[in-house]
């Protein structure tokens, strides 16, 4: 008897030696797997190659809790250092740039003018035009005689219409062959879902863009050093001339309005606001010694916080690691 129950006994500690080993398979090296990704998972990068990784340690894209933080309906964050996605919603889905378009007019005007110091005077037509629309303005007069550095920090600093398009009239000729200059050089850079019809960012239906594009330009325009110095100037003062024998003290929309105590930094930055656009915010900040674009597209006029674009902005900064 005693003889042939062993077999029957090795076989069910076979049985659950095996039964054991499925357990650990199943439930003890997921559980081992995710608490050594979860201080990484805390925070989503995205980067297309290690998109397949999600699907076994967690996920990588953002949360829809995560998403709810802003309420911009287009957001797109970018770590310059090394191109990797740290935030975005929505942000392939079109939407118009309002002034942000001022972006590419300065980075073409850049690329297409000899000495910042040339004389190029306001376009009588486009100061008569951000008049008639109620539009933002640097403070230039129709004819004021003033260098084309005076314009590019009106375009970036104060948002000044009639600085932008009397950049497109004075380097183009008019409005029209400069927005084609703007479209070429989008397509350059690889805007895909970019089109614009003016430099000023007046509303067009047919003009637009998305946050991811917009990240894209301004990644790319701060490699020019003249660019980048006026996107990251606070105040800058113009050229004296009849009309302003001081000149016109010329501020940042984005940097004086930037509170202290924060735990980045935000270094520079473009806004852009109309009924259709919503509020837009497209900025450079660094944080942990790292540079980041974050752009937010579309947060509604009629929401309450007048603010909820910048602060939109700074909850993206907050959620980086």
């Amino acid at each position: 008897m005693d003889k042939k129950k062993r077999p029957i006994k090795k076989r069910k500690r076979f049985r659950l030696l095996k039964f054991v080993i499925i357990l650990f398979i199943f439930f003890l090296i997921p559980l081992k797997l995710g608490s050594c990704a979860g201080n990484s998972l805390s925070k989503p990068i995205y980067t297309e190659k290690n998109s397949f990784i999600s699907r076994f340690i967690g996920r990588i894209n953002i949360s829809k809790k995560d998403n709810e933080v802003i309420s911009s309906e287009n957001a797109y964050a970018l770590d310059r250092n090394n191109h990797v996605v740290v935030f975005k919603k929505n942000e392939t889905k079109k939407a118009y740039p309002a002034s942000l378009t001022k972006i590419m007019t300065a980075l073409v005007a850049l690329e297409n003018i000899d000495d910042l110091s040339d004389i190029a005077p306001i376009d009588i037509d486009s100061y008569r035009l951000m008049i008639e629309n109620n539009a933002s303005m640097a403070g230039f007069y129709g004819k004021e005689m003033v260098t084309y550095r005076d314009l590019l920090y009106g375009t970036i600093l104060e948002s000044g219409g009639e600085a932008a398009n009397s950049l497109a009239v004075n380097i183009s000729g008019n409005k029209e062959d400069f927005v084609e200059l703007m479209n070429i050089k989008a397509k350059e850079i690889g805007l895909k879902d970019t089109n614009f019809t003016n430099p000023e960012g007046l509303h067009n239906d047919k003009q637009y863009t998305t946050a991811k594009d917009m990240a894209t330009l301004i990644d790319y325009a701060l490699k020019n050093i003249d660019f980048r110095a006026i996107f990251t100037k606070k105040e800058f003062t113009s050229s004296k001339t009849l009309d302003h024998p001081e000149g016109i003290k010329l501020r940042s929309t984005v940097l004086r309005n930037i509170p202290e105590g924060l735990d980045f930094d935000i270094i520079g930055g473009k806004s852009g606001t109309t009924n259709e656009a919503g509020q837009c915010w497209a900025t450079l900040g660094i944080k942990n010694g790292k540079e980041y674009i974050v752009v937010t597209l579309n947060h509604a006029l009629e929401n309450s916080n007048q603010f909820g674009h910048r602060d939109d902005t700074f909850e993206i900064f907050n959620l980086i690691n």
